[in-house]
């Protein structure tokens, strides 16, 4: 990536909450992967006229522009579907936060519209790019699993914005699926306290071998953010991961990712294989959330 691009992918940053803003950021700051990408402006449903001399343009606008080939969706997960839809219709590119929609029939159905239209679908998966998970691959590689858990602790979540907790934690599922393989689901439980604000969501799957993990996502006030894991392999136990560093630019890595994929630097079977694993997520995301509200 380092030569310099004969052309610039022209982008719009829609929704500029957390994420849109270091996006935003990232496309300004001079980095090989922004060369190719040039910032023409923002969506947002405030009215917020401008960002830093960025532009804030409507909607119809970015989608009927020329100028604009890329979307990067940074918006509450409850909007994603909706906006990959139309841009992907526009014959824009897309870059979507996780989860990509809030169903895996929906996703399915929008990466045959990517395909169809010829144009790059990428959902970031910035937790895949952590220092934390690098060292948890290079400790779990080759080893036996014999048992493990994950529990992700956290403030209390607006669903109705971000999606039943197997959605809005499907960082911890992909996690556990990039590190173990595929996984099947056991059981799953949901335990809410709506006026307290608390929630707690326990999920028992195993790996392929049939080695038990259990996920857990705990949001309530009072909660700090924080993850706690335990893996026991027939070699030896892992608890927790050592401060391994801080997680710099990992919005950046992951536009270096898409830039790639705008490229065509990425094989098909490694498209194929990130497709496979970001589906099986979502799929066993839909899973518990069925399983959750059944009752069972």
């Amino acid at each position: 990536m380092n030569t310099e691009p004969e052309r610039k992918f022209g982008v719009v940053v829609v929704g500029v909450g957390r994420a849109g803003s270091v996006r935003m950021r990232d496309l300004r700051n001079p980095h090989p992967s922004s060369a190719f990408l040039k910032l023409i402006g923002f969506v947002s449903r405030r009215e917020l006229g401008s960002i830093d001399g960025v532009q804030q343009i409507s909607l119809e606008d970015a989608l009927s522009s020329q100028e604009v080939e890329v979307a990067y969706i940074c918006s509450e997960s409850s909007s994603h579907e909706d906006y990959i839809r139309q841009f992907l219709n526009a014959g824009k590119h897309v870059l979507v936060e996780y989860p990509m929609t809030l169903s895996l029939v929906a996703a399915q159905a929008l990466w045959e519209l990517a395909a169809q239209k010829g144009k790059v679908l990428h959902e970031e998966h910035v937790e895949l790019l952590m220092e934390e998970f690098a060292f948890l691959k290079k400790e779990v590689v080759g080893k036996d699993l014999l048992k493990g858990s994950l529990l992700f602790t956290a403030g209390p979540l607006e669903e109705e914005r971000f999606g039943f907790p197997a959605f809005s934690g499907i960082s911890r599922l992909t996690w556990l699926v990039s590190l173990f393989g595929e996984l099947s689901l056991v059981s799953a439980t949901l335990e809410e306290r709506k006026e307290d604000q608390y929630m707690k969501m326990t999920v028992c799957l195993e790996t392929e071998k049939k080695s038990p993990l259990t996920w857990i996502e705990e949001k309530g006030p009072g909660l700090k953010r924080n993850r706690y894991l335990s893996f026991h392999f027939k070699s030896g136990s892992l608890e927790n991961v050592p401060n391994v560093g801080i997680n710099k630019n990992i919005f950046l890595k992951d536009q270096n990712i898409f830039v790639q994929k705008l490229l065509g630097q990425f094989s098909e079977k490694e498209l194929a294989a990130e497709k496979k694993r970001i589906l099986h997520c979502l799929g066993l995301a839909e899973e518990i959330q069925k399983y959750c509200c059944s009752g069972k």
